[in-house]
């Protein structure tokens, strides 16, 4: 178990610190910025690494709403939940850590929000509340079913990966207007601890709509007839 929780936490780092560190970073750098189009290709990049990188050791879930879902769908013992969440919020906290002492670096710097979530007047876009709501809990739930199916028996071995993180790519292109894309409260939580304020007042919502998409994406995988 103890690898395994390693590997969670090494996942879940270098998800936040590849994904928020492009955000934060590279995003808007004076006439060569990667936009959204780039921070969204940078968090499916860092889920496809690492799931190739220690995916056969944990099951390279580094995400507490990924966790849940695989647990209601079946796919993982109840009784690691709790351990695997401990491990991602780990390694997303140092990731955004790392990160901050990084950014901090440059003169004048301003981190803005720090990439972290949010909705209403910290939505990218301007979107209110149930907005983000919504698209958190769709976007989660397909998230699940594309992990879900992608890691079927019945797939060939060793493309999940490559499925799963288009999948997170094309999340992030969806929703980093209206929310920032969250998906995954370990990355929401990591980037609220230091951005404080605002980003810990709307933490709730990163954390109830990704895990609820996630339930309602693993049921609809199982009521859809598939077996585990």
């Amino acid at each position: 178990m103890q690898k395994k929780l390693l590997a969670e936490a090494i996942g879940t780092f270098w998800l936040v610190f590849g994904g928020c560190g492009s955000a934060v970073l590279a995003a808007a750098f004076p006439g060569l910025g990667i936009g959204f189009t780039g921070v969204s290709l940078a968090f499916g990049l860092t889920v496809l690494t690492m799931a190739y990188a220690v995916g056969g050791i944990s099951g390279g879930h580094f995400n507490p709403a990924v966790s849940v879902g695989l647990t209601v769908a079946g796919r993982f013992p109840a009784a690691s939940l709790l351990p695997y969440i401990i491990a991602q919020l780990v390694g997303a906290i140092l990731a955004a850590a790392v990160l901050y002492l990084i950014a901090s670096g440059k003169a004048d710097v301003d981190l803005g929000g720090f990439a972290a979530n949010g909705y209403g007047e910290h939505s990218p876009g301007g979107y209110g509340t149930l907005s983000a709501l919504l698209i958190e809990i769709v976007l989660t739930a397909g998230f699940l079913i594309v992990i879900l199916g992608a890691t079927h028996g019945r797939v060939p071995a060793g493309f999940a990966p490559i499925a799963i993180g288009l999948a997170l790519t094309l999340i992030h292109l969806i929703s980093i207007p209206v929310t920032n894309t969250s998906v995954n409260p370990a990355r929401s939580t990591s980037q609220a601890i230091f951005a404080g304020g605002w980003a810990l007042q709307q933490l709730w919502l990163f954390w109830v709509a990704p895990i609820v998409g996630a339930v309602i994406g693993a049921l609809l995988w199982k009521g859809a007839g598939e077996q585990n």
